[in-house]
């Protein structure tokens, strides 16, 4: 037997294929009695609605046969307390998927969501009414929460470590590997005591990633007067330099590129004494050295999942979480010395 299509459907319900589609994809112009009989006798006869063909066909007929662009939804969240550095990570997560989603005939469009004028449960009527069924979630500073979407209708993906409401697929940085990989480069240039400095929240939102890392680096590469990670809620000049001054790190590691003036006043000389080293060079405003956490091709490869997942009419919140992560890659550049060197001295207290 010859699998269910819309035309066998319409022929046996006696309606048109039109009314149909629009009954499976939920269409208000269909009558919800007659929806309720489309989809019992869809459901009886096995056939699955393809909202990606569907939504083809119905651009292809406003379009008159011209070239046909999907689209898909990138999400964001407004939020007061999200550091400002944060948006040009945002910018460059969007370039990639939207570049990589025009090469596969998709377009993009980014909503953000706020407390005022968009909620997400008005999110969830726009994506429906325009017939967007592909959901790119970008990293948001607190817990995010999109439960309120209709999954049902949506394939998606979060662009950052963790998302629990709902779980779906996630992408991100490698961010333990990163560290691993640039605490080895930086002990072979000669730089055995690294100091990191983090924000509490930061590395909570990343399951101590960075830190658990920077640890285990530690553990296996031992000092008799190992330098602890600074953790705090918020890290000011006052806070670094008592840090600072009272361990004497050699090279210094974190998102805080100020850092290298803070260390400057303590009387490191960078790169001759001491060294810097970004964690995250979308962060930095002047040249330094560090990690490009490559978020062009996280962005990338988040419209690469959420497209193939359209195209095998994968939609809801799947089974088992699952995390794609991408390791980053070391960038040169003038707060490191080229090789390796004596061990600093001490600064000046």
């Amino acid at each position: 037997m010859s699998a269910p299509t819309l035309r066998s459907l319409a022929r046996s319900l006696g309606v048109s294929r039109t009314t149909i589609s629009e009954a499976l994809r939920g269409s208000s112009r269909v009558r919800p009695a007659t929806a309720e009989r489309i989809r019992a006798a869809a459901e009886a006869a096995g056939y699955r609605h393809n909202p990606l063909a569907g939504a083809i066909m119905s651009e292809l007929r406003r379009s008159r046969g011209e070239l046909f662009r999907g689209v898909l939804a990138i999400v964001g969240v407004q939020e007061a307390d999200r550091p400002t550095y944060a948006g040009r990570f945002h910018d460059e997560l969007i370039r990639g998927a939207t570049a990589r989603a025009a090469e596969l005939g998709f377009k993009v469009e980014v909503f953000i969501v706020d407390a005022s004028t968009l909620t997400v449960r008005r999110l969830n009527q726009i994506l429906h009414s325009r017939g967007i069924s592909g959901v790119m979630l970008l990293p948001t500073w607190q817990e995010p929460d999109f439960l309120k979407l209709d999954w049902s209708r949506y394939s998606g993906v979060y662009l950052d470590y963790h998302i629990e409401r709902p779980a779906l697929r996630c992408i991100c940085s490698d961010h333990f590997r990163s560290m691993m990989m640039a605490l080895q480069r930086l002990h072979e240039l000669g730089y055995r005591r690294p100091g990191v400095i983090l924000l509490r929240h930061q590395n909570e939102r990343l399951h101590h990633r960075w830190e658990g890392a920077f640890l285990a680096f530690q553990r296996h590469h031992p000092d008799p007067d190992p330098v602890p990670p600074l953790l705090a809620d918020a890290i000011d000049p006052a806070i670094f330099s008592t840090w600072f001054r009272r361990h004497n790190p050699d090279v210094v590691l974190g998102h805080f590129v100020e850092a290298i003036d803070w260390m400057k006043s303590c009387g490191a000389q960078i790169p001759r004494t001491h060294g810097f080293f970004s964690l995250n060079l979308v962060h930095a405003d002047r040249p330094c050295a560090g990690l490009d956490q490559a978020p062009n091709l996280i962005g990338v490869r988040a419209a690469e999942m959420v497209i193939a997942q359209l195209h095998r009419n994968e939609s809801g919140v799947p089974l088992t979480y699952s995390l794609t992560t991408l390791p980053a890659s070391w960038v040169d550049g003038p707060t490191l010395r080229k090789r390796a060197a004596p061990r600093a001295r001490a600064v000046a207290l």
